[in-house]
């Protein structure tokens, strides 16, 4: 009929999405369980995508050094310690005192994929070629590098639960398993305490006025640059001759 209205078809009304909830700690991916435990429980600054990067220059720097300088480096604080403070009496306090009451060096450490990440003051990637020069390790290659302002790292997962893996032999944190640290994937071996100021327990430049018993970013460094060079020297040595039976 002329004139007569037609019902116009109305597409149905989309399905109201909510928006996407940041994940808390309970629940999502291991990635998003990593990234909130590192920005909700640590404050720490981290980069879009999977997998999580942290951000260097902010909270901290990084010292990367080959994996064997690095337990070499840790072993050696860890007596230096020891002896250093044998005769003192110990009571009680955070991570990084271990069994019998002696302190070590409890800055947060991690592996990946032949290499150790050591987390150290904010601004001491900046410092390092300069301490090098100092500390008279400046003309060699090394093997160690820095990352400060403008970094990433790849985030170790978060550890499973509160209840940390207990120290390794003489409180060194425990190697990874080799399907891990060893072959690509980050690992902690030492991570940081939520709920702590990581600032606090990282090395850093001794300075007039400074307080508290982190471990002095040149005294670190130059052991590094110590076990990295002998590390080198082992590697690039003269195959040691086998022995030759003799005759008679």
């Amino acid at each position: 009929m002329v004139g007569a209205s037609h019902p116009v078809p109305v597409a149905p009304a989309a399905p109201v999405v909510p928006s996407p909830r940041r994940p808390t700690g309970n629940g999502g991916s291991a990635w998003e369980r990593t990234r909130w435990w590192y920005e909700s429980a640590l404050g720490w600054p981290t980069t879009p995508g999977d997998p999580v990067r942290l951000r260097t220059g902010v909270r901290f720097d990084v010292l990367d050094v080959p994996v064997g300088a690095g337990y070499a480096t840790l072993e050696r604080l860890d007596r230096r310690e020891r002896l250093d403070r044998a005769d003192r009496p110990v009571c009680a306090g955070p991570a990084g005192r271990v069994g019998g009451g002696s302190p070590v060096p409890g800055f947060p450490v991690a592996v990946q994929g032949g290499r150790m990440l050591l987390l150290v003051a904010a601004g001491a990637a900046e410092e390092l070629p300069g301490l090098l020069e100092w500390l008279e390790w400046g003309s060699l290659t090394l093997g160690l590098t820095a990352l400060g302002a403008g970094g990433t790292v790849d985030a170790p997962l978060a550890p499973p639960g509160p209840a940390l893996a207990p120290p390794g032999p003489a409180g060194l944190p425990p190697r990874p398993p080799e399907r891990d640290g060893l072959h690509g994937a980050a690992v902690w071996l030492r991570p940081p305490e939520p709920g702590c100021e990581v600032e606090s327990s990282l090395p850093a430049l001794s300075v007039p006025g400074r307080t508290g018993t982190a471990l002095d970013l040149a005294r670190l460094v130059h052991t590094l640059a110590t076990q990295c060079h002998r590390l080198r020297l082992t590697a690039s040595g003269p195959p040691r001759a086998r022995p030759v039976a003799r005759v008679g």
